[in-house]
């Protein structure tokens, strides 16, 4: 059995590219089976996805905890814990990340086991889209070379999994041709099918009784949240011009994060630490004060 696990932040196509690569297996004549998790939170937020290839039935169900492949949609994610990329890898593990820096630069931020690739998928889909957008078929594409499915099988799966999303049959075949490229000119790694393991059961135990004084949820640190930082969510940034803004506030009534304030003059600021990148703002500004830049990922996002 070929077990991957897809990495991303909500709304990059983690979700997408697992079924792309699923529906493909399946037309090959294998036994596929894909499955996300992400909580409440997601655009932005991180989310993963699951996708097991098997000549015969497939009897595990849940997490990849030691995955054949994994691949990485957002580099940043490599840094927090709570998206647990680096779970379960070990040196013959294929990890490909969507990625600006070489292999060499991944490794000297710090350490991650397993055999390490990278192409700038972002960058790709903005040569071809001219805009931001899911790059679901670019990653299922990456996902299905690695595991040696034909382009064919993968062509033929991004198309349905794109119409079944209600996408146009021009940005489809859009898709389609970045796609064949990312397919073509991502540097191979040595993958060997079949290194996952299952996870280990846990022994069951019957649960008990808690009586309400130990069971109900107590707040236990007073208000956090204005220093949890959301910037690592970013993969573009919102960037305002005070000579182009009116004073409307709309990008202050649409902030879901309340990331934009009002200053004293009645012009918008932007507080990034909790910008996690929706671009919201950008959508509903009627006179293209705030543009879109790229975040860099050899920068400490402030």
């Amino acid at each position: 059995m070929i077990a991957v696990r897809f990495h991303g932040r909500g709304g990059q196509g983690a979700k997408t590219a697992s079924r792309i690569l699923g529906t493909a297996a399946f037309l090959e004549g294998f036994v596929a089976q894909d499955s996300p998790i992400y909580g409440a939170e997601r655009r932005g937020a991180p989310v993963a996805a699951y996708t097991r290839i098997a000549k015969e039935p497939i009897r595990e169900r849940g997490l990849i905890v030691h995955p054949d492949l994994v691949v990485v949609a957002d580099a940043s994610l490599i840094q927090d814990p709570a998206a647990r990329v680096i779970e379960g890898i070990d040196e013959r593990t294929v990890v490909f990340i969507n990625s600006q820096m070489t292999p060499e630069q991944v490794h000297a931020q710090g350490f991650l086991p397993g055999r390490l690739t990278t192409l700038d998928l972002t960058d790709i889909a903005l040569q071809q889209f001219g805009k931001r957008g899911a790059i679901s078929a670019l990653l299922g594409a990456v996902a299905g070379r690695f595991v040696g499915l034909r382009w064919e099988s993968i062509e033929d799966a991004i198309g349905r999994e794109l119409a079944d999303l209600g996408l146009a049959d021009a940005v489809i075949t859009q898709n389609q041709t970045a796609a064949r490229h990312c397919y073509e000119t991502v540097p191979a790694a040595d993958f060997e099918a079949g290194t996952s393991r299952q996870a280990a059961a846990v022994q069951l135990r019957a649960p008990t009784y808690e009586s309400p004084a130990r069971g109900t949820a107590r707040i236990t640190s007073g208000p956090n949240s204005a220093i949890r930082s959301m910037s690592g969510w970013r993969t573009f940034r919102p960037v305002l011009r005070p000579d182009l803004c009116n004073g409307c506030w709309l990008c202050f009534a649409n902030c879901p994060e309340g990331a934009i304030t009002i200053k004293p003059d009645g012009k918008p600021a932007i507080y990034y630490p909790h910008c996690k990148g929706c671009l919201d703002c950008v959508e509903v500004c009627p006179t293209d004060a705030l543009t879109v830049e790229r975040e860099t990922e050899a920068v400490n996002k402030t």
